[in-house]
């Protein structure tokens, strides 16, 4: 994608994850932010480390970007934005609902002014709606969604997933929007709106087990009493705890598995392929389980290609060679700086993109970029 320019309006986490994929890719990605105290994420990010005064968060997400200050809310800098907008082939936002319409900025004027442009947008439940005023916030989009009920326990309550899921979705899903506009540019001269929204990218997440529910007659999930890893899904799929540790069990016939861990298990279980009886059947294999190391199962069980793995932390995962092999990690540096943070998730001919260029401070390529587009003129 290089040649290509890509406006950043967006601030947190879904729109300028999006951005930073464009940039992976080879795009110049301009970060447009507020003077002052630019991009919320610089800040809102709660966590003990930060690095030059802003989130380690804002570092990860706004690598290889420039930062161009302005008060979107002041005429002349707004003018001047649209004629940025004009030299763009991307423009990224997650404006609330009703914002960027009234700024000017909205996706249809946008592309009413500039009709090889492609506008992508992500808001948080759509832009209409009884749902459309709430925050598009991730933790909420994940109450919303349904999806805090497929983890954990039978016995525990809503179990949120410990990441920005539904951020991180939107972002690459817009992305895959964002280069389908360019594909259609390519062939018909004509821009596009992509737009998305968190909720959509966890229902989307959620379209295998969704279309279950869907078909089933509207059943609940049903999660195991212990060690559930899969409400769909029978035993012996879970984690299960070791005498040193943690060993994940996942699609493995009973009638291949019991035998090796010397278990007596239920016709019924071994007939259903673990549903019957699945809460019994995961007791047995727990206790079992705890009589040996997480090395010991998983050396004894891979003998036999039973699909497990041991449950690692992030130390042990970065520490191990398959990890390594990847070559996933980068440091990327501003001013006195050097963070050490991850590279893109795909290689293009077996190159993996870098770029040594770290999150700019605000407004940090306000004057060259000024300069460059003629914005004060």
């Amino acid at each position: 994608m290089a040649g290509l320019l890509v406006l950043d309006m967006a601030q947190f986490l879904s729109g300028p994850s999006a951005a930073l994929r464009l940039a992976d890719m080879g795009a110049r990605v301009i970060k447009i932010e507020r003077p002052g105290s630019g991009d919320i994420c610089r800040s809102l990010y709660l966590s003990d480390t930060d690095i030059g005064g802003d989130s380690t968060l804002f570092h990860a997400i706004n690598r290889n970007k420039e930062s161009l200050s302005a008060d979107l809310k002041n005429p002349t800098d707004r003018d001047a934005i649209l004629r940025l907008v004009g030299h763009a082939d991307i423009v990224v936002q997650n404006f609330r609902p009703g914002v960027a319409d009234r700024l000017g900025l909205g996706p249809k004027a946008l592309t009413d002014a500039y009709p090889e442009l492609i506008v992508g947008s992500i808001s948080g439940y759509g832009d209409a709606g009884p749902w459309a005023g709430l925050p598009g916030q991730d933790l909420l989009t994940q109450a919303l969604s349904g999806a805090m009920w497929l983890s954990g326990d039978a016995d525990d309550g809503p179990v949120p997933i410990g990441l920005s899921i539904a951020d991180m979705l939107a972002g690459h899903i817009l992305v895959e929007g964002l280069l389908a506009g360019l594909v259609r540019r390519g062939r018909t001269g004509r821009g596009a709106i992509v737009s998305t929204s968190l909720l959509e990218a966890m229902t989307d997440f959620q379209f295998e087990v969704l279309t279950t529910h869907l078909n089933d007659g509207g059943r609940l999930p049903q999660r195991a009493a212990r060690n559930n890893a899969h409400a769909y899904l029978g035993a012996p799929y879970g984690v299960y705890r070791t005498s040193d540790g943690w060993l994940a069990l996942a699609m493995t016939p009973l009638t291949t598995l019991a035998p090796l861990l010397g278990l007596d298990l239920p016709d019924a279980a071994t007939e259903s392929n673990g549903f019957a009886e699945r809460d019994a059947v995961k007791e047995m294999i727990a206790k079992r389980l705890e009589q040996n190391t997480t090395d010991g199962w998983f050396t004894a069980l891979r003998t036999h290609d039973i699909w497990c793995a041991p449950v690692l932390d992030w130390p042990e995962m970065l520490a191990s060679e398959a990890f390594r092999r990847l070559d996933m990690l980068q440091q990327v540096t501003r001013g006195e700086s050097a963070i050490a943070t991850t590279r893109a998730p795909w290689r293009i001919d077996g190159t993996r993109p870098a770029d040594p260029r770290g999150a700019p401070d605000i407004g940090e390529h306000s004057d060259r970029i000024r300069a460059e587009f003629g914005l004060d003129q």
